[in-house]
């Protein structure tokens, strides 16, 4: 069964774990990204705020380790359970940047 699983979205760091290593010595990183955005729905607007448990791998698991906390980002990448069976969602980083954001991560346009 073949599907889309692709999820953007922009925040800003809020939490970093200790870059870890697998025993193959592949660089992981545990973050957590807050998001903060209006959207609308049904025709009227409404406030979202969120936190989004992430992981990243090698290169992007470095450069994210040594990000300041509050850093602006925006993230896109692949939803996968926590574990095999768990019903917790981890948002696996396939690419980032770093944006020049406010504290609450709303990038700045211009």
């Amino acid at each position: 069964m073949a599907g889309t699983n692709r999820l953007t979205l922009s925040g800003r760091l809020v939490e970093r774990d200790a870059l870890r290593y697998t025993p193959a010595g592949v660089a992981l990183l545990d973050f957590r990204v807050e998001h903060a955005s209006e959207q609308v729905e049904a025709g009227a607007p409404r406030q979202v705020t969120l936190e989004v448990s992430c992981l990243a791998v090698e290169r992007d698991a470095r450069l994210i380790a040594q990000a300041p906390l509050g850093s602006a980002m925006e993230l896109s990448g692949f939803v996968a359970p926590r574990a095999k069976s768990s019903r917790s969602i981890v948002l696996h980083v396939t690419d980032f940047e770093f944006r020049q954001g406010d504290q609450d991560g709303h990038v700045r346009q211009g």
